[in-house]
């Protein structure tokens, strides 16, 4: 599960976030705390607490004074806008860059793109 080059509370918020992208973590439910978040990942609980405090200072995760974290309205909206942004950022960008080196147009690239997605969704084993 971990990524050795990630500090662990960002891989925490990033469980979380995808429980809440993949519907499992529906908006307006209770979402793990801290201690059942440490002991799933057998974590330190203040690592747990960094990564769910991020979360909440993004406006993701809300505190409800003696019952816990819940996921907020719009949480799921958020996190998709962010994580296609940077989407963008790391693999869009750094493939039209080197498009434009090698002297593809945005009409090739997307045909690369469409060829790409049609072997993968035939077969997956077509892709590394």
């Amino acid at each position: 599960m971990f990524d050795e080059g990630k500090p662990l509370f960002l891989q925490i918020a990033e469980s979380v976030e995808d429980s809440i992208v993949d519907g499992s973590l529906p908006e307006e439910s209770q979402a793990p705390s801290t201690n059942e978040l440490a002991a799933f990942f057998r974590i330190n609980p203040a690592t747990a607490a960094k990564g769910v405090n991020m979360l909440v200072d993004k406006g993701v995760l809300y505190k409800r004074r003696g019952i816990g974290m819940f996921v907020a309205a719009g949480a799921r909206d958020q996190v998709v806008r962010e994580r296609r942004a940077a989407f963008a950022r790391n693999y869009v960008d750094p493939l039209l860059a080197e498009g434009r080196k090698i002297g593809l147009d945005a009409a090739e690239l997307e045909a690369l793109v469409r060829e790409r997605a049609s072997a993968y969704a035939t077969d997956e084993r077509n892709l590394p």
